[in-house]
């Protein structure tokens, strides 16, 4: 399945190109038909190199190009009685792109192909090799499909190779995968798929990872846990959608610098020690952390954050009250990070996850984003005020647990539009991380930005030395806006390469709009008046 073109104008050019023959246009991935020897024997097989370069930035497919993209494949025209074997790859590179994975080639590279030649054919006779090849040509943002006539000429002969031909093949050779040699075995159980390979113990077995040719046996962009026993080399990745009814696996596994070509079976897999994904998700946790304990500097998250740290000190809590405030407080601050991240893995469940980069190619989704984008530079600015903020006040001026509960979700709430960067981070995490690692991130990074009030409740010299609360934070709060209003010009470019100068006129009106309607919205805030009315207005236009 290939990805959406930015525009209507690129997909016609595209068709256009499409139609015309390779040594009439540029194409982005420069593809031609080498022979190992021009001078094959009559009856014996040669080796044909399709060999592909692409542009720098660009890149091509694997045979299965995982999540997204196309394979290449070729119309061989060929003399009577000459056959061509299917075209054979080298081992694929990885490319993560907004959590799809894809398997793809981003240098120099060759697919090979055995041509067997006819019997019986007096030497001196010509074999003109002909092939409709068609590929798709991506970047990070755009893919073109693109095809051509690769051909060579060939005259029956003695079979002669050129040392400098064998040492180019002999290089194209070298990067294929080599057949494993033993059999490996498959299991499919529990939304779960484990491969054992047979595989030295006494070898490294480093940087292991499986490039499946069957279609949808895995999960394409998940981790793939790795580990051994004995003579076995286990890797286990959630299942994809065909994974239950499959009764053989064929890929590639890339190991220890080099890749083999292996056919697994239904068998008994042991399971893989997660020892090492502990390791990962303690990894992810105390990042997490990191990040909640960065968000407490936001304008958005410091000022509730500090209301109720002073009305602790102003009330004189006991050391039992406070301890109690803050744990009530870490209680709701987590309960929402941890519900937000829960959201996120249902919808990876239910398919959404594996749509997301499609949806953001969408230009409707980037309008959206422009309009939310500035609607939070506008706030930020001061044009008007968020009903959340002075919610935030009152509920950090009410006493108890309860108060403080709420408050700890409120901070968790205002903190999501305004924490691009650490949300971005955990969305990811949640994508590709298994379900366990993926909530440990969350509630790491809802500990880290619960851990500030929490020591304040634990410590009462904390408690004394807190700011106060001042003008300077409106400052810091104005200087905010301006990476959101470059973020929203950002988005309108987008916008326009996407959908065409029309489409980004019509995105600028649309903020226009929004933006005059959210300043009546802040009018009326200033002079007491009720914004709810004016608030949906605003939304509706």
């Amino acid at each position: 399945m290939t990805r959406p073109l930015p525009s209507l104008l690129l997909v016609l050019l595209a068709l256009l190109c499409a139609t015309a023959p390779l040594g009439a246009r540029e194409t982005n991935i420069a593809a031609s038909l080498v022979a190992e020897t021009a001078t094959p024997a009559a009856g014996s097989t040669v080796t044909l190199a399709i060999r592909m370069v692409p542009k720098s930035g660009w890149h091509g497919y694997w045979a299965n190009p995982g999540d997204a993209g196309r394979p290449p494949s070729v119309d061989w025209n060929l003399p009577e009685g000459a056959t061509a074997g299917p075209m054979r790859f080298p081992v694929p590179e990885r490319l993560l792109l907004s959590g799809l994975m894809n398997y793809t080639y981003e240098r120099d590279y060759a697919k090979l192909v055995d041509l067997t030649v006819p019997a019986k054919l007096a030497p001196g006779t010509r074999l003109p090799i002909r092939g409709d090849l068609e590929w798709l040509a991506c970047t990070d943002k755009v893919c073109v499909p693109e095809r051509g006539e690769i051909a060579t000429e060939l005259v029956v002969g003695n079979g002669a190779v050129a040392p400098a031909d064998r040492a180019r093949f002999d290089g194209w050779r070298a990067a294929l995968p080599k057949p494993l040699g033993s059999p490996a075995r498959f299991a499919a159980a529990d939304g779960r798929l484990r491969l054992a390979v047979p595989y030295p113990a006494s070898a490294a077995g480093e940087g292991a990872y499986f490039f499946p040719l069957t279609e949808r046996a895995l999960d394409y962009a998940a981790p793939q846990r790795v580990g051994r026993e004995g003579d076995l080399l286990l890797i286990d990745v959630p299942a994809g959608m065909d994974a239950a009814g499959l009764r053989e696996v064929s890929g590639v596994l890339q190991v220890d610098g080099r890749g083999l070509e292996l056919r697994a079976t239904p068998g008994p897999v042991p399971a893989v020690s997660e020892g090492g994904d502990l390791w990962a998700i303690l990894l992810s946790l105390g990042g997490a952390l990191l990040g909640g304990l960065l968000l407490n500097v936001m304008p958005c998250v410091f000022p509730i954050l500090s209301l109720k740290a002073l009305s602790l000190a102003r009330a004189g809590e006991t050391e039992r009250g406070a301890r109690t405030e803050a744990l009530a407080y870490t209680g709701g601050v987590l309960l929402t990070v941890l519900g937000l991240g829960g959201l996120l893995l249902a919808l990876r469940a239910t398919g959404s996850a594996a749509g997301w980069a499609f949806q953001l190619q969408d230009p409707r989704v980037i309008l959206a984003l422009l309009l939310l984008t500035n609607a939070i530079a506008l706030n930020l600015a001061g044009l008007f005020e968020l009903p959340g903020f002075a919610r935030g006040d009152a509920l950090a001026r009410r006493g108890g647990a309860a108060g403080a509960f709420w408050t700890g979700a409120l901070a968790a709430f205002v903190a999501t539009p305004c924490t691009g960067p650490f949300m971005g981070a955990a969305l990811g995490a949640a994508l590709l991380l298994p379900a366990g690692a993926a909530m440990a991130i969350f509630a790491g990074l809802g500990l880290g930005l619960a851990l500030p009030f929490l020591l304040l409740g634990f410590v009462p010299a904390l408690r004394r030395r807190l700011p106060k609360p001042g003008p300077w934070m409106n400052k810091l709060r104005r200087v905010l806006s301006v990476p959101m209003f470059l973020t929203a010009l950002g988005l309108a470019w987008v916008l326009g390469r996407q959908a065409g100068v029309d489409a980004m006129t019509l995105g600028l009106s649309a903020v226009l709009t929004a933006g005059l309607a959210l300043w009546w919205v802040g009018a009326r805030q200033a002079v007491g008046g009720r914004a709810l009315l004016p608030a949906g207005a605003s939304a509706a236009a």
